[in-house]
Protein backbone atom coordinates (compact mmCIF):
# COMPACT_ATOMS: atom_id res chain seq x y z
CA UNK A 1 0.00 0.00 0.00
CA UNK A 2 2.16 3.12 -1.30
CA UNK A 3 -0.56 5.70 -0.52
CA UNK A 4 1.17 7.10 2.47
CA UNK A 5 4.69 6.05 2.84
CA UNK A 6 7.09 8.11 3.45
CA UNK A 7 10.63 7.48 3.55
CA UNK A 8 11.81 9.01 7.15
CA UNK A 9 8.78 7.26 9.62
CA UNK A 10 10.84 8.23 12.43
CA UNK A 11 10.76 12.31 11.60
CA UNK A 12 6.62 11.80 12.09
CA UNK A 13 4.34 13.11 14.54
CA UNK A 14 2.53 9.72 14.78
CA UNK A 15 -0.13 10.92 17.88
CA UNK A 16 -3.19 10.29 17.70
CA UNK A 17 -6.03 13.16 18.04
CA UNK A 18 -8.34 13.73 20.76
CA UNK A 19 -12.08 12.08 19.68
CA UNK A 20 -13.78 14.69 17.90
CA UNK A 21 -17.20 15.87 19.70
CA UNK A 22 -19.50 14.08 17.75
CA UNK A 23 -17.90 10.41 18.31
CA UNK A 24 -18.59 10.93 21.97
CA UNK A 25 -22.08 11.97 21.65
CA UNK A 26 -22.64 8.84 18.95
CA UNK A 27 -21.09 6.23 21.28
CA UNK A 28 -22.91 7.46 24.83
CA UNK A 29 -26.38 8.06 23.16
CA UNK A 30 -25.78 3.96 22.13
CA UNK A 31 -28.99 2.70 24.13
CA UNK A 32 -27.99 -1.15 24.21
CA UNK A 33 -24.11 -1.50 25.78
CA UNK A 34 -22.88 -4.70 24.32
CA UNK A 35 -20.08 -4.47 27.21
CA UNK A 36 -17.85 -6.17 24.47
CA UNK A 37 -17.71 -5.66 20.79
CA UNK A 38 -17.06 -8.37 18.09
CA UNK A 39 -13.31 -7.95 16.44
CA UNK A 40 -12.72 -8.57 13.09
CA UNK A 41 -8.86 -8.45 12.24
CA UNK A 42 -7.32 -9.25 9.08
CA UNK A 43 -5.04 -8.40 5.69
CA UNK A 44 -6.32 -6.80 2.21
CA UNK A 45 -5.26 -10.55 0.70
CA UNK A 46 -4.50 -13.92 1.11
CA UNK A 47 -2.43 -13.73 -1.72
CA UNK A 48 0.71 -16.09 -1.26
CA UNK A 49 2.92 -13.82 -3.31
CA UNK A 50 2.31 -10.70 -0.95
CA UNK A 51 2.17 -12.71 2.19
CA UNK A 52 5.56 -14.72 1.72
CA UNK A 53 6.61 -17.14 4.21
CA UNK A 54 3.27 -17.17 5.64
CA UNK A 55 1.87 -19.96 4.06
CA UNK A 56 3.14 -23.67 5.28
CA UNK A 57 5.15 -25.28 2.41
CA UNK A 58 2.51 -27.92 0.54
CA UNK A 59 -0.32 -25.14 1.42
CA UNK A 60 -2.50 -26.06 -1.69
CA UNK A 61 -5.41 -23.39 -1.00
CA UNK A 62 -4.42 -20.30 0.31
CA UNK A 63 -8.23 -19.06 2.02
CA UNK A 64 -8.60 -22.23 3.76
CA UNK A 65 -5.29 -21.47 5.56
CA UNK A 66 -5.51 -18.47 5.80
CA UNK A 67 -8.81 -18.28 7.44
CA UNK A 68 -8.19 -20.60 10.25
CA UNK A 69 -5.78 -17.99 11.48
CA UNK A 70 -7.71 -14.95 11.19
CA UNK A 71 -11.35 -13.94 11.33
CA UNK A 72 -11.63 -11.55 8.50
CA UNK A 73 -10.54 -10.45 5.32
CA UNK A 74 -10.35 -7.24 3.90
CA UNK A 75 -10.95 -8.24 0.37
CA UNK A 76 -9.15 -5.70 -1.97
CA UNK A 77 -9.69 -8.24 -4.42
CA UNK A 78 -13.68 -7.00 -5.39
CA UNK A 79 -11.52 -3.73 -6.09
CA UNK A 80 -10.64 -4.85 -9.73
CA UNK A 81 -13.55 -6.96 -11.01
CA UNK A 82 -17.51 -7.71 -10.08
CA UNK A 83 -17.00 -11.22 -9.60
CA UNK A 84 -20.12 -13.94 -10.05
CA UNK A 85 -21.74 -14.73 -7.41
CA UNK A 86 -20.58 -18.22 -7.48
CA UNK A 87 -17.62 -17.47 -6.68
CA UNK A 88 -18.10 -15.67 -3.77
CA UNK A 89 -20.39 -18.67 -2.70
CA UNK A 90 -17.64 -21.29 -3.11
CA UNK A 91 -15.42 -18.67 -0.47
CA UNK A 92 -17.76 -18.53 1.48
CA UNK A 93 -17.97 -22.22 1.99
CA UNK A 94 -14.24 -22.82 2.12
CA UNK A 95 -13.90 -20.97 5.79
CA UNK A 96 -15.14 -21.57 8.76
CA UNK A 97 -18.36 -19.89 10.88
CA UNK A 98 -17.46 -16.67 11.96
CA UNK A 99 -15.19 -15.99 9.37
CA UNK A 100 -16.30 -12.53 7.87
CA UNK A 101 -15.76 -10.97 4.73
CA UNK A 102 -15.57 -7.13 3.91
CA UNK A 103 -15.21 -6.39 0.07
CA UNK A 104 -14.08 -3.68 -1.37
CA UNK A 105 -16.45 -1.54 -3.85
CA UNK A 106 -15.84 -2.01 -7.86
CA UNK A 107 -13.18 0.52 -9.57
CA UNK A 108 -16.17 1.02 -12.19
CA UNK A 109 -18.26 2.91 -9.17
CA UNK A 110 -15.17 4.78 -7.22
CA UNK A 111 -12.36 5.76 -9.85
CA UNK A 112 -13.87 5.39 -13.57
CA UNK A 113 -17.84 6.19 -12.25
CA UNK A 114 -17.04 8.39 -9.56
CA UNK A 115 -20.09 7.71 -8.05
CA UNK A 116 -22.17 9.18 -11.20
CA UNK A 117 -25.25 7.18 -12.55
CA UNK A 118 -23.63 3.83 -10.87
CA UNK A 119 -26.90 2.77 -9.83
CA UNK A 120 -26.98 -0.51 -12.01
CA UNK A 121 -23.02 -1.07 -11.28
CA UNK A 122 -23.81 -0.96 -7.46
CA UNK A 123 -26.95 -3.21 -8.20
CA UNK A 124 -24.62 -5.98 -9.62
CA UNK A 125 -22.61 -5.97 -7.34
CA UNK A 126 -24.73 -6.39 -4.57
CA UNK A 127 -26.37 -9.19 -5.97
CA UNK A 128 -22.43 -10.65 -6.53
CA UNK A 129 -21.41 -10.35 -2.85
CA UNK A 130 -24.66 -11.06 -1.05
CA UNK A 131 -23.68 -15.02 -2.38
CA UNK A 132 -21.16 -14.63 1.18
CA UNK A 133 -24.51 -14.82 3.04
CA UNK A 134 -23.87 -14.46 7.06
CA UNK A 135 -20.45 -13.85 6.39
CA UNK A 136 -20.45 -11.18 4.96
CA UNK A 137 -18.72 -8.01 6.70
CA UNK A 138 -19.01 -4.18 6.04
CA UNK A 139 -18.43 -3.18 2.29
CA UNK A 140 -16.18 -0.49 2.23
CA UNK A 141 -15.73 2.09 -0.63
CA UNK A 142 -12.13 4.17 -1.07
CA UNK A 143 -12.59 6.95 -3.48
CA UNK A 144 -9.68 8.24 -5.55
CA UNK A 145 -7.93 10.54 -4.15
CA UNK A 146 -8.58 13.32 -6.33
CA UNK A 147 -12.38 13.23 -5.45
CA UNK A 148 -13.17 16.52 -4.27
CA UNK A 149 -16.18 17.97 -2.00
CA UNK A 150 -17.27 20.07 -5.22
CA UNK A 151 -19.07 16.34 -6.03
CA UNK A 152 -20.30 16.49 -2.93
CA UNK A 153 -23.85 16.07 -4.46
CA UNK A 154 -23.10 12.00 -5.48
CA UNK A 155 -21.98 10.93 -2.62
CA UNK A 156 -24.97 12.54 -1.24
CA UNK A 157 -27.28 10.40 -4.23
CA UNK A 158 -25.07 7.15 -3.68
CA UNK A 159 -25.52 6.70 -0.24
CA UNK A 160 -29.51 7.53 -1.03
CA UNK A 161 -29.34 4.68 -3.54
CA UNK A 162 -27.16 1.98 -1.58
CA UNK A 163 -28.91 -1.19 -0.02
CA UNK A 164 -29.94 -0.54 3.38
CA UNK A 165 -29.25 -4.19 4.16
CA UNK A 166 -25.99 -3.87 3.36
CA UNK A 167 -23.23 -2.51 5.98
CA UNK A 168 -21.33 0.13 4.46
CA UNK A 169 -18.19 2.39 5.21
CA UNK A 170 -16.90 4.80 3.29
CA UNK A 171 -13.02 6.04 2.55
CA UNK A 172 -12.65 9.88 1.77
CA UNK A 173 -8.82 10.98 0.42
CA UNK A 174 -8.80 14.28 -1.09
CA UNK A 175 -7.66 16.74 2.00
CA UNK A 176 -10.46 19.10 1.90
CA UNK A 177 -12.58 16.50 2.95
CA UNK A 178 -11.32 16.96 6.28
CA UNK A 179 -9.78 20.01 6.00
CA UNK A 180 -12.81 22.49 5.80
CA UNK A 181 -14.85 22.02 9.09
CA UNK A 182 -18.12 22.92 7.08
CA UNK A 183 -17.74 20.10 4.69
CA UNK A 184 -16.48 17.90 7.21
CA UNK A 185 -19.05 18.40 9.86
CA UNK A 186 -22.24 17.98 6.46
CA UNK A 187 -20.15 14.51 5.42
CA UNK A 188 -20.30 13.07 9.04
CA UNK A 189 -24.16 14.29 9.55
CA UNK A 190 -24.90 12.68 6.17
CA UNK A 191 -22.77 9.46 7.04
CA UNK A 192 -24.13 9.48 10.13
CA UNK A 193 -28.16 9.62 9.28
CA UNK A 194 -27.60 6.47 6.63
CA UNK A 195 -25.53 4.54 8.91
CA UNK A 196 -22.36 4.69 7.22
CA UNK A 197 -18.90 4.26 9.11
CA UNK A 198 -16.74 6.94 8.51
CA UNK A 199 -13.08 4.71 7.97
CA UNK A 200 -10.39 6.13 9.55
CA UNK A 201 -6.97 5.43 7.60
CA UNK A 202 -3.84 5.87 9.82
CA UNK A 203 -0.97 6.13 7.70
CA UNK A 204 2.67 7.89 8.11
CA UNK A 205 2.21 10.56 5.00
CA UNK A 206 -1.64 11.39 5.42
CA UNK A 207 -1.97 11.76 9.60
CA UNK A 208 -5.53 13.96 8.59
CA UNK A 209 -7.30 10.95 7.89
CA UNK A 210 -6.77 10.00 11.99
CA UNK A 211 -10.08 12.21 12.15
CA UNK A 212 -11.03 10.39 15.14
CA UNK A 213 -14.62 11.50 13.90
CA UNK A 214 -16.88 8.10 13.99
CA UNK A 215 -20.48 7.89 12.19
CA UNK A 216 -21.86 4.71 13.22
CA UNK A 217 -20.97 3.07 16.61
CA UNK A 218 -18.39 0.56 14.87
CA UNK A 219 -15.16 0.96 13.71
CA UNK A 220 -13.61 0.88 10.82
CA UNK A 221 -9.55 0.89 10.65
CA UNK A 222 -7.08 0.62 7.91
CA UNK A 223 -4.06 0.77 9.59
CA UNK A 224 -1.02 1.10 7.00
CA UNK A 225 2.81 0.13 8.39
CA UNK A 226 5.51 2.59 8.45
CA UNK A 227 7.92 -0.79 8.79
CA UNK A 228 9.81 0.71 11.51
CA UNK A 229 9.84 0.38 15.57
CA UNK A 230 7.12 3.02 15.60
CA UNK A 231 4.29 0.41 14.12
CA UNK A 232 4.29 -1.37 18.00
CA UNK A 233 3.69 2.15 19.50
CA UNK A 234 0.86 2.98 17.31
CA UNK A 235 -1.21 -0.02 17.72
CA UNK A 236 -0.82 -0.04 21.46
CA UNK A 237 -2.13 3.96 20.89
CA UNK A 238 -4.76 1.99 19.15
CA UNK A 239 -5.23 -0.36 21.56
CA UNK A 240 -6.05 2.05 24.37
CA UNK A 241 -8.44 4.07 22.15
CA UNK A 242 -10.25 1.39 21.26
CA UNK A 243 -10.59 0.75 24.95
CA UNK A 244 -11.59 3.80 25.93
CA UNK A 245 -14.54 3.46 22.94
CA UNK A 246 -15.91 0.12 23.77
CA UNK A 247 -16.66 2.03 27.43
CA UNK A 248 -18.64 4.10 26.03
CA UNK A 249 -20.50 1.60 23.89
CA UNK A 250 -18.91 0.65 20.75
CA UNK A 251 -19.99 -2.59 19.30
CA UNK A 252 -17.58 -3.50 16.65
CA UNK A 253 -13.81 -3.10 15.56
CA UNK A 254 -12.59 -3.93 11.80
CA UNK A 255 -9.25 -3.57 11.71
CA UNK A 256 -7.14 -4.15 8.84
CA UNK A 257 -3.80 -4.12 8.50
CA UNK A 258 -1.63 -3.09 5.21
CA UNK A 259 2.16 -2.84 4.92
CA UNK A 260 4.56 -1.97 2.55
CA UNK A 261 7.03 -5.39 2.96
CA UNK A 262 3.78 -7.61 2.98
CA UNK A 263 6.02 -10.18 4.79
CA UNK A 264 5.84 -8.51 7.85
CA UNK A 265 2.32 -8.45 8.01
CA UNK A 266 1.47 -11.76 10.36
CA UNK A 267 3.73 -10.46 12.88
CA UNK A 268 2.42 -6.93 13.81
CA UNK A 269 -1.16 -8.98 13.38
CA UNK A 270 -0.16 -11.34 16.17
CA UNK A 271 1.18 -8.97 18.32
CA UNK A 272 -2.30 -6.80 17.85
CA UNK A 273 -4.76 -9.80 18.53
CA UNK A 274 -2.21 -10.72 21.48
CA UNK A 275 -2.77 -7.03 22.93
CA UNK A 276 -6.31 -6.92 22.22
CA UNK A 277 -7.21 -10.28 23.84
CA UNK A 278 -5.24 -8.99 26.77
CA UNK A 279 -6.38 -5.43 27.45
CA UNK A 280 -9.81 -6.70 26.47
CA UNK A 281 -10.76 -10.17 27.74
CA UNK A 282 -10.79 -11.07 23.60
CA UNK A 283 -10.07 -14.63 22.58
CA UNK A 284 -9.34 -14.44 18.99
CA UNK A 285 -6.57 -16.72 18.02
CA UNK A 286 -3.07 -15.55 17.88
CA UNK A 287 -1.72 -16.05 14.06
CA UNK A 288 1.62 -18.38 13.40
CA UNK A 289 4.25 -15.88 13.29
CA UNK A 290 6.27 -15.45 10.38
CA UNK A 291 9.36 -18.55 9.31
CA UNK A 292 12.45 -16.64 8.57
CA UNK A 293 15.13 -19.16 9.03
Amino acid sequence: MKFGKVDAPELVDFSMLDDHPGTQLLLKKQEEKTGKPKLYVGFPTWNKVKLANFYPKGTKDELVYYSTQFNAIELNASFYRIFPKVQFEKWRDKTPEGFMFFPKVVQNVSHWGRLKDTEKVVDEMVYAIEGLEEKLGRVFLQMHNNFAPKDFDRVVKFVEHWPKRIPLAMEFRHADWHSDKTIAEELYQLLEKHSISNIITDTAGRRDLVHMRLTTPNVFVRFTAANHPVDFKRLDDWIERLANWTELGLQEIDFFIHQNAETENPLLASYFIQKMNERLGFDLKIPATLDKA
